[in-house]
């Protein structure tokens, strides 16, 4: 299949560090978010994908594992090649793609929101101020 027999338009866009509201609009607009790093810390740029319900095609490296879980969330790849079979995977399984998105929003609100620290430090100041000596778990 070449590009013109394929409906969706892939465009690369080249910003700088500080284009925030530029990012948050293209994420919002993407189908998928790609993030080919060969070396990072905890991403936040996989994590806003996430959020927005999208699924992320990562380096298969650093910070990036922490969020991407392959075949769930997105998929960790090592080769440009192996990132653009994932994105024709997506773009011809569009319930799989909405599946993956919904994965990761459900992962960024259980895992790495202000809210979910919260509840555990409270749970942890509780346990710890009523002499609490058992496992505490979290519901």
């Amino acid at each position: 299949m070449d590009a013109a027999e394929n409906d969706a338009d892939i465009k690369i866009l080249n910003l700088p560090p500080d284009a925030h509201r530029t990012i948050n609009a293209l994420q919002r607009a993407s189908d998928i978010v790609l993030q080919k790093s060969t070396r990072e810390g905890f991403g936040l740029t996989v994590t806003e994908a996430l959020w927005k319900g999208r699924p992320v095609i990562g380096g298969n490296t650093g910070g990036i594992t922490l969020q991407v879980y392959n075949y769930y969330t997105g998929f960790l790849v090592n080769t440009p090649e192996g990132a653009g079979l994932r994105i024709r995977y997506l773009l011809e399984n569009r319930a799989k793609m909405r599946e993956m998105g919904e994965n990761g929003r459900r992962l960024v609100l259980e895992s790495f929101l202000l809210t979910r620290h919260l509840q555990e430090y409270l749970t942890l100041m509780a346990a710890v101020r009523s002499g609490f000596k058992e496992r505490i778990e979290l519901s």
